[in-house]
């Protein structure tokens, strides 16, 4: 559609802002269709969420809460799954479990009529932090390689390796039930479930190991991904989901939290002058995928809500997404709200008439399998919509109170058109959607300088990508 002609010039949100959005209309000049296009936030919900589709629901639906308990008990009866201990035992050890994990993907994949296929992923790590000796660590991963646009990639992991009080104990047992089977089965179910139907990107199903030792499964995983150019969107990393009980019992069962970053780690001098300059700490890629999933995974069809935090992850704790974010790919941390630390990272025993270890009796399947539709609406419909816009641009080349925006026509085959969307700096989420039609440009009477920007790509069914935000350019 034509960008509106300016009626007037507004250098700042003001008044007249609060008082349009009051009475559900727009303050972005130009045609009254313009103006009607642009979506005020309703109370609770960002503009720019997505209704789950009647192929989501029943997606969701096929979500095994019995399934996922039986991964978790199956995953904790191995005694220890320590990155440190036995890979030739086959009934106890990190070797069990991964020989285990391999085994049950691939009856995923035969069933799934070729779009599922699984490796076993391995390294031999040299000695380093929390590895004394040359040690092979395996990553067990199932593809769901994409129908229409294959080349991009979502992941979800979870990591199988355990560990009890001493890091360095690799023969104590240490149930991992919690930290992280809950995980490890969130990502399994998924790859059971997504892989009975197309997926039109690919989605790659994740057991990863080492993570207890230094994150080195993960690290390697990415490192792969990073050296064959591969273009990974999001990666989520599922990590002490199991149970929604405090270490004061209080509970919190209808709550996920999900850690994103905000200045990226990967930065560089020139984005970080660019950010110091301009603003944009609140809208890294990690954010945007955070926001993302609140958009289409807090509905009646998962129950639950989504809590993003703004940070990396929690003090002096570390996930598997990290080693993403330090190779430059947008990704999350799925955890818990509240943590009970007398089950996690403790030997089994009994103290003072009270239980210690990360025993399954102390997991809340019900919980995780909410976690997984949460899971699993925000990578279906990721897999489903267009790619996140490319090199988008917020032109800067002269001196103006409007906002001009630019980007790169995406390649997808159903690519309908794009949406503009926008805020006032201090809000948290998009308030404002202007579909904008099949184009690479438009320009808002609105100045850039008062607002934050970003653009989102829509595919002819709907499905909605992730917003990209702006770089200044004078082109």
């Amino acid at each position: 559609m034509p960008n509106p002609s300016p009626a007037s010039r507004r250098s700042f949100l003001s008044a007249s802002a609060a008082a349009a959005a009051a009475a559900g209309t727009s303050v972005i000049s130009g045609t009254p269709a313009a103006a009607a296009a642009a979506t005020d936030v309703r109370p609770g919900r960002p503009a720019t969420a997505q209704s789950p589709s009647r192929e989501l629901r029943a997606l969701l639906r096929e979500i095994d809460r019995d399934r996922i308990e039986a991964t978790v008990r199956r995953l904790a009866a191995f005694g220890t799954r320590h990155t440190l201990s036995s890979q030739d035992d086959p009934q106890r050890g990190i070797g069990a479990a991964r020989d285990w994990i391999y085994a049950e993907l691939r009856s995923y994949a035969a069933a799934s009529g070729g779009r599922l296929s699984v490796e076993l992923q391995s390294y031999v790590q040299e000695p380093a932090s929390r590895i004394p000796a040359a040690t092979r660590i395996t990553n067990v991963v199932a593809t769901l390689r994409g129908s229409v646009a294959p080349d991009r990639v979502y992941v979800v992991s979870g990591h199988y390796d355990s560990r009890c009080s001493d890091v360095m104990d690799a023969t104590s047992d240490a149930p991992g039930a919690d930290d992280d089977a809950s995980g490890v089965a969130v990502a399994m179910e998924l790859a059971r479930v997504l892989s009975a139907r197309p997926s039109e990107a690919t989605i790659v199903f994740a057991a990863v190991a080492g993570e207890e030792q230094g994150l080195y499964g993960a690290a390697h995983m990415a490192g792969v991904f990073k050296a064959a150019g591969t273009d990974v969107q999001a990666m989520f990393t599922n990590d002490i989901i199991g149970s929604a009980t405090a270490d004061d019992r209080t509970r919190d069962p209808y709550a996920i939290r999900l850690f994103a970053e905000g200045v990226p780690t990967a930065e560089t001098t020139e984005q970080a002058n660019t950010r110091r300059s301009v603003g944009g700490e609140n809208d890294s890629p990690s954010r945007q995928l955070g926001r993302f999933v609140r958009d289409v995974a807090v509905n009646d069809s998962t129950g639950m809500d989504v809590r993003v935090i703004y940070r990396r992850d929690r003090y002096l704790r570390g996930g598997d997404h990290i080693p993403f974010l330090q190779q430059g790919y947008p990704a999350a941390r799925f955890t818990e709200p509240h943590e009970d630390y007398a089950h996690q990272h403790q030997d089994v025993r009994v103290e003072d008439d009270k239980q210690y270890g990360d025993l399954p009796e102390f997991c809340d399947f019900d919980y995780i399998t909410r976690v997984a539709r949460v899971n699993g609406a925000a990578l279906w419909t990721l897999a489903q919509a267009p790619g996140t816009p490319l090199d988008v641009r917020i032109r800067t080349a002269s001196l103006s109170n409007s906002t001009e925006l630019a980007w790169t026509a995406g390649t997808e085959p159903d690519l309908a058109g794009y949406e503009v969307v926008w805020r006032d700096t201090t809000a948290p989420e998009w308030t404002h959607v202007i579909p904008v039609g099949d184009t690479t440009s438009y320009t808002l009477d609105l100045s850039k300088d008062n607002a934050f920007f970003g653009v989102r790509a829509v595919d002819r069914d709907g499905h909605r990508s992730p917003v990209a935000f702006p770089v200044p350019s004078a082109s």
